[in-house]
């Protein structure tokens, strides 16, 4: 069995790593630039061998562990890398079993490897970025310090991302109660919590859209209904407008007022130069809200009677919006 398996890791260095190796541009026949079978003595072993160390103008940059394509990282043992990363200059090491490759760094203790990588590279699934990322490891690019520090902020943009993905899919109670204590005034108890967590959601949901709007530069704002408020609704022009966090938040909000009457996915947002109007199932007929946060100094919460009549109302900040939840539920209940 253990011949088959280092059968099998010879197959992946030869068919895999080693094309790897020369597309950072190393020369794989050259022992200048890549040492097969790398020996340092640490401690009381001797004679341990990591597969292949990389030097660049004669310094060791980086150490790479392979193991069979069958092996799953996460489950490997990978003490060499470890103990090799001490007592070399190396500050990178790379562990892979052919299918992807984990980059490793010491960006948590100095000349100590950590236990988790900073970076991963699939090599059946990746995108631009993430080519473009690995291209930092080219034998031609290599700056160590850079390539450090962005080992540390793509370590902790890794895990916020991770951490953040979870909460998008299913948010635990923790992350409700967090989001919860800068929306609703008063005690989170279970009943709050699970009113909330379906207008957190959408909220993320929502933010997601925006930026990807942004980055499109695209707008999916639909035109101008007829107005019912007294005071028209300005034409918007794309350029001009901009939604700000604070309106993002009193938007969030209303949506959590409102999670309780009717599907959140009801309650839109639609900005325009002189404020934002939260409207139900995105009708400019159907106004809930307007937000008039505009001003430097002031800002005011225009609410809705039955007559669709605007009255508006100086705030301090978003959260006072509570204040108006009676308003923003019967106006909610009116198109429910």
């Amino acid at each position: 069995m253990a011949e088959r398996q280092a059968l099998t890791e010879e197959a992946t260095k030869t068919a895999v790593v080693m094309p790897f190796l020369q597309a950072l541009g190393f020369d794989v026949f050259n022992l200048e630039e890549v040492v097969p079978e790398f020996i340092a003595d640490v401690g009381v072993k001797k004679g341990e061998k990591v597969d292949f160390a990389l030097k660049i103008d004669g310094t060791i940059a980086m150490l790479v562990e392979v193991k069979p394509i069958s092996c799953k990282l996460r489950d490997t043992q990978f003490s060499q890398l470890f103990r090799y990363f001490h007592v070399t200059e190396a500050r990178l090491a790379i562990l892979t079993n052919g299918r992807e490759a984990w980059f490793f760094s010491d960006t948590d203790e100095p000349n100590k490897m950590d236990k988790k990588p900073f970076f991963t590279f699939d090599f059946q699934k990746h995108d631009a970025a993430q080519v473009e990322e690995l291209a930092r490891f080219q034998k031609g690019r290599f700056a160590i310090d850079a390539i450090i520090e962005a080992a540390s902020n793509l370590k902790y943009t890794s895990a916020a991302a991770a951490y953040l993905k979870r909460q998008m899919e299913e948010p635990d109670d923790d992350f409700i109660r967090l989001i919860g204590r800068q929306i609703h005034e008063g005690s989170i108890t279970k009943s709050v919590a699970e009113q909330l967590k379906p207008a957190i959601q959408a909220a993320l949901d929502d933010l997601v859209r925006d930026r990807i709007q942004d980055r499109l530069s695209i707008t999916f704002r639909p035109e101008s209904a007829t107005q019912v408020s007294p005071v028209p609704e300005e034409p918007a022009n794309d350029n001009e407008v901009f939604t700000t966090d604070e309106e993002r938040e009193g938007f969030m909000i209303v949506r959590a007022i409102g999670a309780k009457i009717v599907p959140v996915e009801r309650i839109t947002m639609r900005d325009s130069k002189s404020y934002c109007a939260i409207l139900m199932d995105d009708n400019n007929r159907r106004p809930i809200c307007r937000l008039y946060f505009n001003s430097a100094t002031t800002k005011n919460l225009g609410l809705f009677d039955a007559e669709k009549k605007e009255t508006r109302i100086k705030i301090a900040s978003p959260a006072d919006i509570y204040q108006s939840a009676e308003a923003i539920e019967a106006a909610i209940r009116a198109y429910a």
